[in-house]
């Protein structure tokens, strides 16, 4: 994938070795979004949700409090001076004489024999079963930005791509301390985090073969907590991963049944949410 050209301006993307995968489709459909659906609340920026976890101001972490900007604290101050002004203002413009409020007093009541008109019943609250969950920062974010996990970003005139340190040999990496890791990274929705670690599960299944049976019951928390978030992009990104998972060894379905409670119950939830992606047909 290089460099792709649409309504919206020149889109860069990261790349995995001249072929296209579910990492490199995040990148499009994510774009597609923001062509497609401008100014409305299908496109939503990560960085402005509150259930996303924040990032750090910079890659050395957070500024000392007193070193942030002081805009924040100015607005602050502003907005309080104008509370307070206002009422004061109210204060002194307060009639001497109590008025009087509604059904008080003795005249003015209309007299009807009309029945009370009943009272609608409130509708039953939801329950919110299908509501995005709080994200929780991800092991892999905190690994990332200490330098200990040996993938970096490849910088290209056309993109950029993930790229494995050179003293890495993927046919022998320890997985059971790394695979679950970047299973850690399926629940972010910031970049480059989502990318790598995406891109990073794909790369160890494809060449993890039967080394991943073994890892299996560590996988389990990570894709849990992933599915426990609501959120409709990480299902769909776990989703393929899943495929994925089942597909690099004969043995590793047949090893996922004893943990199909932990799994199935949010693809319960979720088993009927079968609208169209944007090409107005509606399928039954």
């Amino acid at each position: 994938i290089e460099m792709a050209t649409t309504a919206g301006g020149t889109m860069p993307m990261m790349m995995t070795a001249g072929r296209t995968n579910a990492a490199a489709n995040m990148i499009i459909e994510d774009h597609i979004k923001k062509v497609l659906f401008k100014g409305t609340k299908k496109v939503s920026d990560p960085k402005k949700s509150p259930l996303v976890p924040r990032m750090n101001h910079s890659a050395f972490g957070d500024f000392p409090k007193d070193f942030l900007p002081k805009t924040n604290a100015l607005k602050k101050a502003i907005k309080e001076k104008k509370a307070k002004e206002e009422a004061a203002m109210q204060e002194t413009m307060k009639p001497k004489v109590t008025p009087l409020k509604k059904k008080q007093g003795l005249g003015g009541k209309a007299v009807t024999l009309n029945p009370k008109k009943e009272v609608p019943p409130a509708p039953a609250p939801k329950a919110g079963a299908r509501f995005k969950r709080k994200i929780a920062p991800s092991e892999f974010r905190r690994f990332y930005d200490r330098g200990d996990l040996p993938i970096i970003i490849e910088h290209l005139g056309s993109g950029c791509k993930l790229k494995w340190t050179k003293d890495v040999d993927l046919t022998q990496l320890d997985y059971h301390h790394y695979l679950p890791i970047f299973f850690e990274g399926l629940r972010e929705k910031q970049e480059p985090y989502r990318f790598l670690a995406v891109q990073g599960i794909f790369d160890l299944l494809e060449h993890g073969q039967a080394r991943v049976l073994p890892v299996i019951p560590q996988l389990i928390i990570p894709i849990k907590t992933a599915l426990n978030t609501r959120d409709h992009d990480i299902i769909s990104i776990t989703l393929k991963v899943l495929q994925r998972l089942v597909t690099c060894s004969e043995t590793i379905g047949e090893a996922l049944v004893p943990y199909y409670r932990q799994i199935l119950p949010i693809f319960n939830l979720f088993r009927d949410k079968n609208h169209n992606t944007g090409d107005k047909i509606d399928y039954s």
